[in-house]
């Protein structure tokens, strides 16, 4: 039987700190609250203990920060869309922050398996004067496995409504986007880093972010297949290709760490969960 898993978390500030509550359905929590950085940041990690979605299942994330809140989320492991043989599985989150408000959405990697049809959904809201970075790493198949993506389609959605969106569909059986150099060019990780606001970034800022972050992959071994840019002036963005998921995730952290300096002063105070 499908699982139908949702998973509300709220971010408050609260006498000077970040407070996190969540409520819950299904297999789908959250782990107690960090603060590794002082009060001002909140370090989550959501767990779904299934450990993957078949077809049929879904999960809705509901994240909502409030004025002058910081919040932090990662997972303990890769996401893992499963081979089905009947429905599609969807993974769903939707991220909303006051004026004012922080957000960090870092999960690990997104695994799809031969087989699998699956959708991973990304949207989010931003009030004036609230910033977020994020990112996304997706593999296709578990090629050290000999387990290639040969059958199956994911399709990914990232979107700050009327601002920006990312949308695409790939199919298993679509060589030609696969393994043309106009499409993936035979790599099998995709990854996309991007810091986002509520408010026009001021010229400079938004320059000198493109800058850092260009500097991070041209001393990287993916400099030949990522690449930065501002499609607008909300948004900025690092993406890259990669045959593994390793050095795709090695590089987002490098740009992560360098944007958490500049935009907020922060250093890269690395959530424990990714050094296990």
């Amino acid at each position: 039987m499908p699982w139908h898993a949702r998973l509300q978390l709220d971010y408050r500030l609260e006498s000077a700190r970040s407070v996190a509550r969540f409520q819950h359905e299904g297999p789908l929590r959250i782990l107690q609250s960090l603060y590794p950085e002082g009060d001002a940041t909140c370090h989550n990690v959501v767990v779904h203990p299934p450990g993957g979605l078949v077809g049929g299942d879904t999960l809705d994330i509901g994240v909502t920060v409030g004025t002058g809140a910081h919040g932090l989320i990662t997972t303990p492991g890769a996401t893992r869309f499963y081979k089905t043989l009947g429905d599609a599985a969807l993974q769903r989150t939707h991220v909303a922050l006051e004026p004012g408000a922080r957000m960090e959405w870092l999960p690990q990697e997104t695994l799809c398996y031969d087989g699998c049809l699956a959708t991973n959904r990304l949207s989010l809201d931003l009030a004036p004067r609230a910033e977020l970075i994020g990112w996304d790493v997706t593999a296709l198949g578990l090629p050290q496995a000999g387990r290639p993506f040969e059958r199956g389609s994911f399709c990914q959605h990232i979107e700050l409504p009327g601002v920006w969106l990312e949308r695409g569909r790939i199919d298993a059986t679509d060589t030609r986007l696969l393994d043309s150099p106009l499409g993936l060019a035979g790599q099998r990780c995709l990854a996309s880093i991007f810091f986002v606001t509520g408010s026009g970034l001021e010229r400079g800022r938004r320059q000198q972010a493109l800058d850092v972050a260009r500097g991070v992959v041209e001393a990287h071994p993916l400099r030949n297949t990522a690449g930065a840019t501002s499609p607008n002036g909300q948004v900025v963005v690092v993406r890259a290709l990669a045959p593994l998921v390793e050095p795709a995730m090695d590089l987002m952290k490098q740009v992560w760490a360098v944007w958490r300096v500049h935009f907020w002063g922060l250093a890269a105070s690395r959530p424990r969960m990714w050094a296990t």
